[in-house]
């Protein structure tokens, strides 16, 4: 019984850790209310010259580029939900980074909520789906493609995507 409690109290811990980073993205994307009129897509048409990055966009994308495919390990059934929930926690961790650090054009912003919204709708999917849900971390995956096409990150290697 002993055993059993001390092995599930790291779950505990790592579920509070995953509500409380939830609604911390949460609260942050609120924050941009100022933005709430435009479209949340990840198809903003391409700008004739792609946006300037600053260093919390290009770390913040790094970050979820590695937790997005960390992801493929879950998609193939060689990494659990606990795994996989820890996992997209980190982008919840880079979103939320993003959100309170990156500082935009205000066109350049609305493109990069659109990429964002799919980072945060396939995290959520993760987190709370029955089955891997294979097309939301596609989406994400897409989202990640996106991003070089719109935004200027000279370090961004694409093939790696």
């Amino acid at each position: 019984m002993r055993r059993t409690i001390l092995l599930c109290a790291p779950l505990l811990i790592l579920a509070g850790a995953l509500s409380s980073a939830t609604a911390a993205a949460q609260s942050a994307h609120e924050g941009h209310a100022a933005h709430a009129h435009a479209p949340a897509t990840a198809t903003a048409p391409v700008p004739a010259q792609r946006w300037a990055s600053d260093a919390p966009l290009r770390e913040g994308m790094r970050s979820i580029r590695v937790a997005v495919q960390a992801l493929e390990h879950y998609e193939h059934g060689h990494m659990g939900i606990a795994q996989a929930s820890s996992t997209v926690a980190l982008i919840d961790t880079a979103v939320n980074d993003i959100f309170a650090n990156c500082r935009l054009e205000p066109e350049a912003d609305v493109a990069l909520h659109g990429l964002l919204a799919r980072f945060l709708a396939g995290a959520e999917a993760v987190r709370t789906s029955q089955q891997v849900p294979v097309a939301e971390i596609a989406a994400m995956r897409a989202a990640l493609a996106r991003y070089p096409q719109l935004f200027d990150d000279p370090a961004w290697d694409a093939a790696t995507d």
